[in-house]
């Protein structure tokens, strides 16, 4: 009995193990789906997501976010500083509720300014924001790109929203969309500080660096992402300008006799870049200044330019006749000092002159008539006066031209006899050359027509002497023959006949004695020897 209880008992704990299993595993089913489902986090690209803590430490009345530097950290409620970029979080949802919103996109051509919703008040006197813990704008400003900043995005000017709208519980910062400053070729960006400490010295009208008030470093052409409500800048330019001296008003000025004198010219200027600070300070109105440069090109004109030309004119005018002012000399000589003091006065108030050229100078017409006949009667008489001198300098001209080219020709004369001399003696030294050539040439030709006479006849007598030695040897044997045959001439010359007839007869005719061949040989048989040779009657011999 006590063996089928343990075995009931251990079954009945093997079921209630079974149980247990399968209900563990479908609590874990279960609570991975809600977990999956109900505490996962998907920020997708470009987005972030805001928590905001329901359960813990409320926030006292002055805090408008949770006090948290981190979500690990958080332990207040409400909405936390830090938010989630890119990806995937799980978070309990009994405990956390979230918000996903786009990143913030601060376009190419602006830049973002930041104001911070939370944090302490600002001190007296402060409206930027010097640390996390402070409220208020921030220095720095956001650059052309993207970022994962709990903020809603504004238009400076309209102050609308720009993008989906937001509850304003759901974000702890304003971002302000700022065009970045632009500083364009030619120009100078004059910088103004409006958010440092007081310059010690407030009577100076360029205070020390990073004090409040206009600075004394100027900026370069270029591009600058600043802070528009700490840094202002104000470009001036600094290329030359022109403008004519009747558009600031009528030049008119009294003669040393009293006459009024009216002139006109162009003044061409330009704000020294060293010193472009200074001058803006000190010359430029706030009515000038515009969003993207400040013209004051008309405030130097008529607070530099204008009162020294006017006052130079004024000094030296009254020191001059009107009658001198038609005159060129005069004239020039006024253009000249004018050019020189506008130049230098201007130049210490931080104007450089580049030119200043009088164009017309205009005395009172009831004198500047006749003064203008004198004048043309003074200039007519030197232009005489020139044109005498010219004909006399033209008769000088004209007897120096003749003599130089009557020395042009006797020297042409010169070298043309000189030429042809030295042509003579050339070919006369040629033909001389030739005959001295001629000469020895047939001196040689003499020469060895005597060589070869004297070898043809060399030659001539060894011919005849070679020929004599054949004679007198052929004779020596022909002699010996005809010992030979007793002396008998006749004999001899029979045989060398026999011997040169014989070999061309092969058969002789019989009764050939009587024939004109056989009279032949009569010569060579005396006839006293001679005997009747009988008759043949066949042929025989060879």
């Amino acid at each position: 009995m006590r063996d089928e209880y343990k075995m009931k008992a251990r079954m009945l704990w093997i079921k209630f193990g079974i149980v247990g299993l399968f209900l563990a595993g479908l609590f874990f089913v279960i609570g991975g789906y809600i977990i999956y489902t109900q505490f996962r986090i998907d920020v997708p690209a470009k987005h972030f997501a805001v928590l905001t803590r329901k359960t813990g430490i409320d926030l006292t009345n002055d805090q408008e976010i949770s006090p948290d530097a981190t979500l690990k950290k958080a332990v207040h409620k409400g909405l936390q500083r830090e938010v989630l970029p890119e990806g995937r979080y799980f978070y309990n949802c009994y405990h956390w509720n979230w918000e996903i919103y786009p990143m913030v996109e601060i376009p190419a051509d602006s830049m973002g300014v930041r104001i911070r919703l939370y944090g302490e008040d600002l001190p007296p006197g402060d409206f930027m924001s010097t640390s996390e813990k402070h409220k208020g704008i921030i220095q720095e400003v956001l650059k052309p790109g993207r970022y994962a900043i709990n903020a809603l995005v504004i238009d400076r000017i309209t102050k609308k929203p720009i993008g989906p709208p937001r509850y304003k519980s759901d974000y702890i910062e304003i971002i302000e969309l700022w065009e970045p400053k632009v500083i364009p070729a030619g120009y100078k960006g004059i910088v103004t500080n409006l958010a440092g400490p007081m310059p010690k010295d407030p009577n100076k009208l360029l205070v020390e660096a990073d004090h409040r008030g206009p600075q004394q470093t100027t900026l370069d052409e270029g591009t600058y992402y600043l802070n528009p409500y700490t840094i202002r800048i104000n470009a001036i330019d600094t290329r030359s300008l022109r403008f004519d001296l009747s558009q600031g008003g009528v030049m008119m000025f009294p003669s040393k006799d009293g006459f009024p004198i009216t002139l006109d010219g162009v003044i061409e200027f330009r704000v020294i870049p060293e010193t472009a600070a200074q001058t803006y300070v000190t010359y430029n109105d706030v009515s000038n200044d515009e969003l993207t440069s400040t013209e004051i090109a008309d405030e130097i004109i008529n607070k530099v330019i204008m009162p020294n030309a006017r006052a130079f004119c004024r000094l030296r005018g009254s020191n001059t006749s009107a009658r001198e002012f038609i005159g060129g000399e005069t004239r020039a000589a006024f253009q000249k000092e004018f050019q020189t003091k506008i130049t230098e006065t201007c130049k210490e108030q931080g104007i450089e002159i580049v030119q200043a050229l009088i164009t017309t100078i205009k005395p009172p017409e009831a004198i500047a008539e006749p003064l203008r006949d004198r004048e043309l009667a003074v200039q007519k008489k030197g232009q005489y006066k020139q044109e005498t001198l010219q004909k006399d300098q033209e008769a000088v001209l004209a007897t120096e031209t003749a003599l130089i080219e009557q020395k042009k020709e006797l020297i042409n004369a010169e070298r043309e006899i000189i030429k042809q001399i030295t042509l003579a003696k050339q070919e006369q030294g040629v033909a001389l050359e030739e005959a001295e050539r001629d000469k020895e040439v047939a001196q040689e030709e003499l020469e060895a027509a005597k060589d070869k006479a004297l070898a043809i006849l060399a030659k001539t007598r060894a011919e005849a002497a070679v020929i004599g030695f054949e004679n007198v040897a052929d004779a020596a044997g022909w002699k010996r023959t005809v010992e030979a045959f007793g002396g008998d001439g006749s004999s001899f010359g029979r045989y060398v006949l026999y011997q040169k007839l014989a070999p061309g007869f092969k058969k002789i005719m019989t009764n050939t004695a009587d024939s004109p061949l056989m009279r032949v040989f009569d010569n060579f048989v005396d006839e006293k020897q001679a005997v009747p040779q009988p008759a043949l009657s066949k042929t025989s011999g060879n």
